[in-house]
């Protein structure tokens, strides 16, 4: 990396911090304060591993991080390998944090296995929503627009077996991941909440007009899919299905800027916060809060087996801790 790309990557990382800092500088009241983790699984020779899943045979977890690649981690004795990419246009993609060369190398964030044929779907923040099978490699590009307006900032999925739907989050039509900053500053509204069809491939817009759509999670029944709004610190809720199809309320109001959502095996969501990770109900009830000191740039929190896995969009590690 040259100066030039050096300093690009530290006015990002500065302007990011520092506009994230306004919002986690002070405890949240009632929360768990001080968690300490069992464990920091470190992601070596990478940063940033926004989002975490494992594959239908419980092997992973699986991340993507800052330089384009997903890697999937293979035990204490082989560590992280790579597993998928989703631009072949690799050769300058050789730092793990380089901002100016996301659109080029990719970006994945949010990831879904299909646990029905054990494909892995990522949304990449420039180059859409993608697929790659179960052995990996490079990954198939399935969409880059909606309804003649192209994406701009894909950031969080969720996928709906049932049906064979895939929900996915275009956070801006304006900005790209790179100017979050500017994204946040301006008060952009221009976001979408938009479904793919697997049977017929087409993509349709469900919301539009929202401010930072970010994490996208379902319930347990199906019958509604929640989406964070970063900017406006709350979760929306769509009504998919019963008397209240395709109506939207508002499912919670935060402490500070969502990020992904996932939901544990009762039903309940944990949501991501920059500085900590909450837990809510099937009706949007803050259940838990948890901070520790070793949360920062919270991406994703992840209840298995009783521990808690966090993400994080600029830390080197995933942290692991008991709940």
């Amino acid at each position: 990396m040259n100066f030039k790309d050096s300093l690009h990557a530290a006015t990002f990382l500065a302007l990011f911090s520092c506009i994230f800092a306004l919002f986690s500088s002070v405890p949240i009241s009632g929360s768990k304060d001080g968690l300490q983790a069992d464990r920091l699984l470190h992601v070596t020779g990478a940063v940033g591993p926004e989002s975490l899943v494992f594959d239908s045979h419980d092997e992973g977890p699986y991340t993507g991080v800052a330089d384009g690649r997903i890697l999937k981690y293979e035990g204490e004795e082989r560590g992280w390998t790579e597993f998928a990419v989703t631009s072949s246009n690799r050769s300058d993609c050789v730092v793990p944090f380089a901002p100016e060369l996301e659109h080029i190398c990719g970006r994945p964030l949010g990831l879904r296995f299909d646990k029905k044929n054990g494909d892995l779907y990522i949304v990449d923040a420039y180059l859409g929503l993608n697929v790659v099978g179960p052995a990996g490699g490079l990954a198939t590009q399935l969409a880059t627009e909606a309804e003649g307006q192209p994406f701009r900032f894909n950031n969080d999925m969720d996928i709906s077996e049932d049906e064979d739907v895939i929900y996915f989050t275009d956070s801006s039509t304006v900005y790209q991941r790179r100017q979050i900053p500017l994204l946040l500053l301006s008060g952009d509204k221009t976001g979408r909440l938009m479904k793919y069809v697997k049977s017929t491939k087409e993509v349709k817009v469900l919301l539009s007009g929202l401010n930072y759509p970010n994490g996208v999670c379902l319930s347990k029944d199906g019958l509604f899919l929640l989406v964070g709004e970063t900017s406006t610190f709350r979760i929306l809720r769509l009504w998919l299905h019963g008397p209240n199809a395709g109506q939207v309320n508002t499912f919670a109001v935060l402490p500070g800027y969502p990020d992904n959502i996932r939901r544990n095996s009762d039903g309940q969501f944990w949501v991501a916060l920059h500085n900590a990770a909450i837990k809510l109900s099937d009706e949007g009830e803050i259940l838990e809060i948890v901070e520790g000191k070793t949360m920062r740039y919270v991406s994703e929190a992840d209840e298995k087996d009783g521990k808690l896995l966090i993400g994080s969009v600029l830390m080197p590690y995933i942290g692991i801790y008991s709940l």
